[in-house]
């Protein structure tokens, strides 16, 4: 029996024309059975010109972040293969056919698009300080994890059910960083991790503040570390109950699907 697909694209902001172009390319390159939008802060018109497409579009009125925009989408996801892709499309849909088909092929639990990955074909490259930063954090990333991969922070990811029903409660990060709780977490159980090279395509206008997002993605990555060597040799409840210090899991702190 096939598996079923849904895709969350989280949205800040948006240039909406671009990402009703995107969206129809997702839909039709993949024909997932669910497709959000989880749209964050949109510009006046923008949920009307989103709303004859073919994706569910929720609106939060101020920024979630991120990673609390995936989880929201995720939880309101009832399939079996949970993706995500940024808006901007610098994974065109065909890459991210790519990511999502090892976990709908039960060959991988978590699939990891690469932009840095030897096969990767970047088309269109990053400014200079943003490349630099982001390589130097994927190198300090796989000396800290048990997970070595080229790249952590590429915007596409496929995840299955039962994985995330695993990892869901030891994520905490609601912005940039949620990536990297995710892998670390998914590895720290035991999930089978496949990284995927994709075609990358650099979109300017990022809303990314390059030199505060690399700080916080520095304190996520080392609290991500010692969550999963927490999650690796010790009792679930006592590692959960050791770094949460009173601070619920982000999936704890997102509403309940209202649509």
């Amino acid at each position: 029996m096939a598996r079923t697909l849904g895709v969350v694209i989280p949205a800040y902001r948006p240039d909406v024309d671009a990402l009703a172009e995107f969206v129809a390319e997702v839909d039709e390159r993949l024909a997932p059975d669910e497709l959000r939008i989880e749209l964050d802060e949109p510009a006046p018109g923008s949920v009307e010109a989103l709303a004859d497409g073919p994706a569910t579009v929720r609106v939060a009125g101020s920024r979630r972040g991120k990673g609390a925009a995936i989880t929201q989408g995720f939880e309101a996801l009832a399939t079996d293969v949970l993706a995500f892709v940024d808006a901007d499309g610098s994974v065109p849909a065909g890459s991210l056919a790519d990511v999502v088909a090892p976990v709908v092929g039960g060959e991988a639990d978590l699939a990891v698009g690469s932009r840095r990955h030897p096969d990767a074909d970047v088309r269109s490259h990053q400014t200079f300080a943003r490349r630099w930063l982001g390589d130097r954090f994927a190198g300090l990333a796989r000396l800290a994890l048990d997970v070595p991969l080229y790249d952590y922070q590429c915007g596409a990811k496929a995840v299955d059910r039962e994985t995330w029903r695993a990892v869901r409660g030891h994520l905490y990060e609601p912005g940039f960083a949620w990536d990297v709780g995710l892998i670390a977490m998914a590895g720290a159980l035991g999930a089978r991790i496949r990284e995927v090279p994709v075609v990358w395509i650099d979109r300017p206008g990022s809303t990314v503040d390059t030199l505060g997002t690399t700080l916080a993605l520095g304190r996520a990555l080392l609290a991500a570390r010692h969550r999963a060597a927490l999650l690796r040799d010790r009792p679930r409840d006592r590692a959960t109950e050791s770094y949460r210090e009173g601070r619920p899991a982000l999936v704890d702190r997102v509403p309940e699907d209202d649509d």
